[in-house]
């Protein structure tokens, strides 16, 4: 049996966790493009293409409820990035794909580089690959994005998002906690170098006699 590193068991916990959140964001989108329903502005009874029809502002998404005034589902077609900025489709669509491919060569590069034991990094890693790809593919295959979640209070919503945009939220944010991780390590390892070379008597301690 060949013995798995555990440089290479980084890359490999990476892969997975990449790939998962990209399916589980390409699933959803797909699901909501087929199924959320969609109202032509003009006419009702006509039938809305989708995203075409969305895109041209001729339909739009029609909300269907998952916790009443809280929480609904529906279709959006988002030009720009994650929660609906930067909308100016045609500079967004250039812009914001070499933006989502330089995030992926980033994070590759940053994986390369962490520790094995770096385990929060790895993940945070992952999720923001397997987020910037999943809005990629949207944004070059479609020129938008599809989002579909809306958490709203009563009239006042937040922007219409998908999952790439979670999970993209949720690297980030271990990103944070890997960055005071290692603020936290590193300090510790300069106090353990201090106290090593007071006992060494390499630093002068002030104040003894």
């Amino acid at each position: 049996m060949v013995e798995v590193t555990p440089q290479q068991k980084k890359w490999v916990l990476f892969a997975i966790v990449a790939v998962l959140s990209l399916a589980a964001d390409q699933a959803t989108k797909i699901w909501a493009r087929a199924a959320l329903p969609v109202q032509n502005f003009h006419d009702p009874a006509k039938t809305c293409v989708v995203p075409d029809d969305i895109v041209a502002r001729k339909c739009n998404g029609v909300a269907v409820p998952v916790i009443d005034n809280f929480w609904d589902w529906r279709l959006s077609m988002n030009p720009g990035s994650a929660f609906g900025l930067f909308s100016s489709q045609g500079f967004a669509r250039v812009m914001l794909s070499l933006v989502g491919i330089a995030a992926v060569v980033g994070m590759l590069w940053m994986l390369r580089k962490s520790r094995s034991d770096q385990k929060v990094l790895h993940w945070a890693l992952a999720l923001v690959a397997g987020g910037a790809v999943g809005n990629l593919v949207d944004r070059i295959y479609y020129g938008v994005v599809t989002d579909f979640v809306l958490w709203h209070y009563h009239a006042k919503e937040w922007p219409v998002f998908n999952v790439a945009d979670v999970v993209l939220v949720i690297g980030v944010g271990l990103m944070f906690i890997d960055i005071q991780k290692e603020s936290r390590r590193e300090k510790a390892l300069k106090a353990g170098r201090e106290s090593k070379a007071k006992a060494a008597g390499l630093i002068k301690v002030f104040g003894r006699k």
